[in-house]
């Protein structure tokens, strides 16, 4: 049963004739970005919620989240809950055109994906009159206000899943505590991802009956995914050359790899550093930085293999996974710089050691803990990340070490996928089975 969350405060009616008013404008926006990335006119429409699929005549659990990680991380999640609840139907929101490209070649079964409905009440009331959902899953900070009221007025029940809050927005939402108060009102469930947003969702007035402390929900996700066939030939391309990995990096980053790598080289000559910017489009000003570095490189995203290059930039979309299984010894970027990391899980779980810099507060406890089993190593800067590539790679005990202790941590997460399920189908009443 939906619970109740107050009456509406000024501020939220104030957001509602605001983003009536300016949705236009957002449409325009959003249109856009997605134009820009090859998506058709028909599926952009979907931010104006006109569905392009139809809904299926039974049971329909909603999943919204906002972009590439927060989508995928569900979809694991979504197989599991289908396996648990046979008759239901699933649907995922997101609102960036890579999310939908990456969530439409992983779908679970009886799963499907539209664009997010943007926050304003006409758009929000078209969305739900054609999808009707039975339950609404938003997934780590997607708190939006409409979109919430206007579930709750038709009964659905809500959970927010893997809930994460940084310091700024608590702080923001606390100056407008009875809105705030209204906002998490409408969640039966709030599952949040680490002890520090608990702590925040409690002091934004989150009902405290519903508030419950869980496991980052990216830990459970599966593996991403293998090209086997990409996998042996870039194998044979290296050979036996030494090779290390810097993966999701940020500008101002690769300047302090790069002058890794250069360390690298002057004990290991054959060395390759295989190099996968966080946003491939950078690949042409990354490629410039390289050069002027005085290394050598070869491009991905131009069909090239790494062959003598010192440098290969792996500047495409969708092959992490690929290089993962390729490389043992992986430094995961967002972290030298005050960005706040990425997911350690997903190395982990093809048994990589992993480094990382010190900027990690979105995974704070997931790196603190895979530090302390010995699969991580923490470094501040670019003669700590050569200290560590260099000791994984002279002492393959090291390394055989942390990559062990990597794929037991990864393995030891997998069994609390099933307590997630069971806690949202108990929150949002999915057991019980609709009369027919």
């Amino acid at each position: 049963m939906a619970q109740r969350p107050g009456a509406p405060t000024a501020l939220f009616r104030f957001y509602r004739a605001a983003s009536t008013a300016l949705a236009p404008l957002a449409f325009a926006i959003a249109s856009r970005k997605l134009r820009r990335h090859g998506v058709t006119a028909t599926r952009q429409r979907e931010r104006l919620g006109h569905a392009t699929l139809p809904r299926s005549s039974g049971r329909l659990i909603w999943f919204h989240a906002a972009s590439v990680g927060e989508s995928l991380s569900v979809l694991t999640l979504i197989a599991r809950m289908g396996a648990r609840l046979p008759d239901a139907e699933f649907l995922v929101t997101s609102g960036t055109a890579t999310s939908a490209r990456l969530i439409n070649e992983r779908l679970p079964p009886r799963c499907r994906h539209q664009f997010a409905p943007l926050d304003a009440p006409r758009i929000v009331a078209r969305f739900l009159d054609h999808w009707r959902p039975d339950a609404g899953i938003f997934v780590e900070s997607e708190l939006w206000p409409v979109m919430l009221a206007a579930a709750g007025a038709r009964g659905i029940p809500l959970a927010l899943l893997n809930a994460r809050l940084s310091p700024r927005s608590a702080a923001r939402w606390q100056r407008h505590p009875e809105t705030a108060r209204f906002v998490l009102g409408h969640f039966a469930l709030i599952l949040t991802q680490n002890r520090d947003s608990a702590t925040r969702l409690a002091a934004m007035q989150a009902p405290p009956e519903r508030l419950r402390e869980g496991s980052n929900l990216k830990a459970l996700s599966a593996p991403l995914p293998v090209d086997h066939g990409a996998l042996d030939t870039l194998r044979a391309a290296l050979g036996s050359r030494p090779h290390w990995l810097a993966s999701s990096t940020h500008e101002g980053e690769e300047r302090i790899v790069l002058a890794a790598a250069q360390e690298l080289l002057r004990s290991h000559p054959d060395l390759c550093l295989l190099l996968m910017p966080r946003h491939p489009e950078r690949g042409d000003t990354v490629e410039a930085q390289i050069r002027a570095a005085g290394l050598t490189c070869t491009r991905r995203s131009r069909g090239e293999l790494p062959g003598e290059a010192q440098v290969y930039l792996a500047d495409t979309l969708g092959e992490t996974g690929t290089f993962y299984a390729l490389c043992p010894r992986v430094f995961l970027g967002g972290s030298l710089l005050p960005i706040g990391g990425h997911n350690p899980f997903e190395p982990a779980q093809a048994g990589a050691a992993i480094a990382s810099g010190p900027h990690v507060a979105n995974f704070a406890e997931t790196y603190g803990a895979l530090a302390d089993c010995g699969a991580a190593r923490m470094v501040r800067d670019g003669d700590e990340l050569a200290q560590v590539i260099g000791t994984w790679l002279d002492r393959p005990q090291d390394l055989s070490a942390a990559r062990g202790a990597a794929t037991r941590f990864a393995a030891a997460r997998a069994e609390e996928l099933d307590t997630v399920a069971e806690r949202l189908c108990a929150a949002l009443g999915l057991d019980a089975r609709p009369a027919p």
